[in-house]
């Protein structure tokens, strides 16, 4: 056969596995490593980039860090004895996880440059067809998607904006190779971004302009070095390591009360309006730097250098809202113009799957996609499965994100969930397993009411909900009660199709180890 004749052959057919993976930041990765733990070596992760990595491969903007502890903030079967401080940078972060991709072997498995265009379930054969932008197909059993909600840039409409003659870029998109030094900059927003880089340029512009349009309760950042011998003992006593990341989890856990009690988010609003007062040295920022919403509804941040660098007489907050931008100026709607060189855009990331996901096609059963099925909103079953789309697994889909404790616990869960129903598939013999759509109606009814009790249904907007207000982002409740929900597999939640006849298999006979 022709070479040519042999390749469009392969096109066709597609490569095949067992499972493939879509993303390799750290939900793919934990992914990967479970299932060769587990004896399960088809598998293929599917990387829309050139390296590993994901949020943390892109956000290399100045001052880039976790506010999740780095012991805490990192895979329990993976400690790092040698992280240098309390709260990791983005780029020891990164260290880290390319640290794991090498231990464990896995970029042999990994196609990089590879971006999923669409996914297609075939119920006569059982298979996902995956296509990527290069027109490489693979077909799979298992899809698993772990891109993660974090990863399309949310650029703002400005009048004008197309038009501006000097510099542009987002935080996650930083252009290192632009001086920022005897500039006059602006920088848009004032989320977990930018409270992290703007203490940082301060120093080097000449003048930067910060636009909020709402406040950010921001708490002190209790930030340490580890020295030496906190690194020898964690690194040549495992209890003690284990016993210092525990004592991060559970102090952590304990942040979930301001969630659900006014008195404790009383106490912590007032707190960070010390923060506020004690930081700042004119009344008039205390005052506009203020949230008049309740703590909580909104990502709460941690910083001890945002506030005290809006002391520097070249730095000025803006709270008029922009009307336009123009080739060399930008203009609020007080009618002030300000010249400027550059802006940055610290707007945070496209949350909502309805929308970073409209040019990403994945049709289940009927011919149903999953945008049809999420027109009102994306739900899913433990933030895992989805009636409909037999043998597909999200992890940290809706529902599952945190604003009280590391994800990297959730994702754990996610994982040995999945993996007991890979399990659990193979048993049983089934061709393909199916949540059932009572399951799916039932747990988000649950997740629905766990909600309404919370500060995040005081009245505030944010990107933890759509547009009509519904919370598709965020876990109502504790981690201890998502590892509770995650440990085992109800069988009676989905459909077995094709499973032998009289086989009995249920969750119970499934031992694998929980995070």
């Amino acid at each position: 056969m022709a070479e040519g004749a042999h390749n469009q052959a392969l096109d066709v057919q597609g490569e095949e596995y067992d499972i493939v993976i879509l993303g390799s930041g750290f939900s793919g990765l934990c992914m990967a490593i479970k299932l060769k733990e587990a004896g399960i070596s088809s598998f293929i992760m599917l990387e829309k980039s050139n390296d590993v990595g994901g949020t943390w491969r892109e956000n290399t903007y100045p001052g880039c860090a976790c506010d999740v502890q780095s012991h805490l903030y990192s895979y329990s079967f993976e400690p790092n004895p040698d992280w240098t401080k309390s709260y990791p940078g983005g780029k020891e972060i990164q260290e880290y996880i390319l640290r794991c991709t090498e231990k464990y072997n896995l970029r042999p498995s990994i196609r990089f440059n590879s971006e999923v265009k669409d996914a297609t379930f075939d119920e006569t054969n059982a298979r996902w067809s995956i296509r990527t932008s290069n027109g490489t197909l693979y077909k799979a059993k298992s899809f698993i998607m772990g891109s993660g909600p974090l990863h399309v840039p949310s650029i703002p409409s400005i009048r004008g904006l197309d038009t501006f003659k000097g510099k542009v870029f987002h935080s996650a998109q930083w252009d290192h190779s632009y001086d920022l030094k005897g500039k006059n900059v602006v920088s848009i927003g004032t989320g977990g971004s930018a409270i992290q880089y703007v203490p940082e340029i301060a120093p080097d512009v000449k003048q930067l302009y910060v636009f909020q349009r709402t406040p950010a309760w921001i708490l002190p950042r209790f930030e340490s070095r580890y020295s030496n011998f906190r690194k020898k003992l964690f690194r040549r006593i495992p209890l003690f390591r284990k016993l210092h990341r525990a004592r991060l989890y559970f102090s952590n856990e304990i942040r979930v009360l301001p969630i659900y009690n006014p008195t404790f988010a009383k106490f912590l609003s007032n707190f960070a309006k010390w923060h506020i007062k004690s930081s700042l040295n004119d009344s008039s920022l205390v005052e506009k730097m203020t949230p008049d919403y309740t703590i909580g509804c909104k990502r709460v941040l941690i910083s001890n250098k945002y506030y005290p660098a809006f002391n520097r007489d070249n730095v000025e907050l803006v709270t008029d809202a922009v009307k336009e931008v123009k080739e060399n100026s930008i203009v609020t709607q007080d009618g002030k113009e300000r010249p400027i060189d550059a802006i940055i855009l610290g707007t945070g990331f496209i949350t909502d799957p309805r929308i970073y996901m409209k040019d990403f096609t994945i049709t289940g059963l009927n011919g149903r996609t999953l945008l049809q099925q999420w027109e009102k909103g994306a739900e899913s079953y433990l933030g895992i499965n989805v009636s409909g789309f037999p043998n597909l697994f999200q992890l940290v889909g809706p529902n599952t994100a945190l604003g009280h404790n590391s994800v990297i616990f959730m994702i754990e869960c996610q994982v040995h969930y999945i993996i007991e129903s890979l399990t659990l598939l193979k048993k049983k013999n089934a061709r393909y397993m199916n949540l059932h759509q009572d399951a799916l109606e039932s747990f988000n009814q649950e997740i629905a009411a766990g909600l309404n009790d919370t500060v995040w249904s005081s009245g505030c907007s944010s990107w933890y909900t759509q547009d009509d207000g519904k919370n598709f982002t965020l876990w109502p409740g504790t981690t201890i009660k998502y590892r509770a929900r995650t440990r085992r597999v109800i069988t009676e939640h989905y459909h077995w199709e094709g499973a032998d006849s009289g086989n009995n298999v249920s969750n119970t006979d499934i031992a694998t180890q929980v995070p």
